[in-house]
């Protein structure tokens, strides 16, 4: 194979591999699956048959009623979210993996038990536990409290619910994370150095799952975003709904706005590849 390899280098002659065309025509097919679609939405909100190629559904954005309100929303529910599965997920896993790995398939079982209920089952137990909630709950204190929980202006009822429909993905990403380390021989060797549990947690663990904790967020930040039904159905109006309550009115912008949320969502996974990969070559 050497030798063979060397006389078509000495020919000035290159065989091309059987495979090496259809990869060619497997990629091109993709990639005009992909881009096709989105290339024909772009120009549907850029044209109209009567006045020609206008971006004015772009600039009507940021003047469009309830633009800045409703994106504003999604990404504070978005990072809430993240903040609120990471802290719950992480450290239960480590506890499983380090304490009793016996209980892992149960754990397992757990976290992706909500890729089987249908998001209108799911959002119609939350509906019926938040009106019976708000009955039973009311000569206690925590009427407030479970009122609080379902303000407009940030429902933390959605982070709950968010939280729950994105943990079968965030402990997919994590365990293929855990799975590439040896959590337990650096665990017990920062122990044995004397660092405490939190120290550990942070400045031993976290580094070492950077690509899993990017992966588990940006899955995170595309649900929060894209998810309508269990918005909807509770009567919020975070990004998605709004777009959907645009588009029966103003079809260009809400193509618009959708086009732009993935631009968003592309630039943001962009930066922060950036970001975990300068780390990595430190």
């Amino acid at each position: 194979m050497a030798a063979l390899t060397g006389l078509e280098r000495v020919s000035g002659t290159v065989t091309r591999r059987p495979g090496t065309a259809w990869r060619g025509v497997v990629f091109a097919l993709a990639a005009a699956y992909f881009l096709v679609p989105l290339g024909t939405s772009v120009w549907y909100t850029i044209h109209t048959p009567t006045a020609g190629v206008s971006f004015s559904a772009y600039g009507e954005l940021l003047t469009a009623d309830g633009f800045v309100r409703s994106l504003s929303l999604s990404l504070g529910l978005a990072v809430a979210t993240i903040a609120v599965v990471l802290l719950l997920a992480l450290p239960a896993m480590l506890a499983v993996r380090l304490f009793a790995p016996r209980l892992r398939p149960v754990m397992e079982v757990l976290c992706t038990l909500p890729l089987v209920v249908p998001p209108i089952t799911f959002v119609a137990g939350i509906g019926t536990s938040l009106r019976n909630g708000t009955e039973v709950l009311a000569p206690t204190p925590f009427w407030a409290t479970l009122i609080a929980v379902q303000d407009p202006a940030f429902p933390v009822v959605l982070v709950l619910a968010y939280v729950v429909l994105v943990l079968p993905f965030v402990y997919r990403s994590l365990d293929a994370g855990l799975r590439t380390m040896d959590v337990r021989t650096l665990v017990e060797a920062a122990r044995n150095l004397g660092a405490s549990w939190p120290y550990v947690l942070v400045r031993v663990i976290v580094p070492n799952l950077r690509s899993a904790l990017a992966s588990a967020s940006f899955l995170t930040l595309a649900l929060v975003l894209g998810e309508y039904t269990v918005a909807s159905l509770l009567g919020y109006e975070p990004f998605a709904v709004w777009i959907v309550t645009v588009s029966g009115s103003k079809g260009q912008l809400s193509v618009a706005v959708s086009i732009l949320s993935l631009l968003l969502i592309w630039l943001l996974l962009l930066a922060v590849s950036t970001v975990f990969g300068r780390k990595r070559e430190k």
